[in-house]
């Protein structure tokens, strides 16, 4: 990464700070339509039925982890890409036939602190997906938002959510021209927390009632049920971005002047 280090040393007074986003539930209100479509998907390309669609049991809570899950015990071996392409094709044309009838929303507030953040200042976007990025971008862009404006991972690249938030981390490093002073990742599911966890980045939660005890309960650094309150998101951002950069000074420890 020869290329962020010289852009890094080009601009040691400007920090930036990397904000990944999962999508479903966090910033489209999809959670509920994408369930059913891959659970329908399953019984009208394969004949499946009986999933558990209690996603935080599965090992790899993504598009293709819980695929891969799903069919091999069932079928005595792992898929094909033939099969991959089959139940995909069928999951998207559901979507989109779905999203016809009428568009998906954003979460309160997504689209609008989407543009804030990408206007300027010192934060930088990059979406970390367990969707498909064909399922991702369009349920983005039905719900106002355009997937192609950042860089980003999804379920193409990996099985496991860890993975993935590492290649959009790295793509957003060579398409901003990082590296940065410090990350934070905004999702809405226990296994965003947890993976969040595993990798030493700070986690905000989405969700009201239950689920944000859950996810308060999972480490999350705070947890807002929406982005209605853009402004109050920031300020928590800007609060883990000046933590982060103490923290990597302090880690330095004292330099010597030249």
């Amino acid at each position: 990464m020869k290329g962020c280090q010289h852009t890094w040393a080009n601009n040691a007074l400007f920090l930036m700070h990397l904000v990944m986003f999962d999508i479903d539930g966090t910033l489209t209100e999809t959670m509920k339509v994408d369930e059913e479509c891959f659970v329908r998907s399953f019984v009208e390309v394969f004949g499946f039925t009986d999933i558990d669609t209690d996603w935080s049991h599965y090992p790899h809570v993504t598009d293709s982890g819980i695929f891969h899950e799903v069919y091999a015990p069932r079928m005595g071996r792992p898929p094909t890409t033939l099969d991959v392409s089959r139940f995909r094709r069928h999951f998207i044309e559901l979507l989109a036939a779905a999203s016809s009838q009428s568009p998906f929303a954003p979460v309160a507030g997504a689209d609008r602190l989407l543009s804030r953040l990408t206007s300027g200042g010192s934060h930088r976007v990059s979406p970390a997906t367990g969707s498909w990025r064909d399922s991702a971008r369009l349920k983005m862009n039905s719900a106002g938002m355009c997937f192609d404006d950042h860089p980003a991972a999804s379920a193409d690249d990996a099985l496991e959510r860890e993975s993935i938030m590492k290649l959009s981390k790295q793509r957003a490093c060579e398409w901003y021209g990082g590296p940065f002073a410090g990350t934070v990742y905004v999702g809405d599911g226990v296994w965003d927390a947890r993976a969040c966890r595993a990798m030493g980045i700070p986690f905000i939660g989405i969700g009201s009632g239950v689920r944000a005890a859950r996810l308060a309960s999972e480490g999350a650094v705070r947890v807002f049920q929406d982005f209605s309150e853009d402004g109050l998101f920031l300020q928590t951002l800007d609060g883990l971005s000046q933590t982060s950069h103490g923290a990597k000074h302090r880690d330095q420890g004292p330099r010597r002047e030249h």
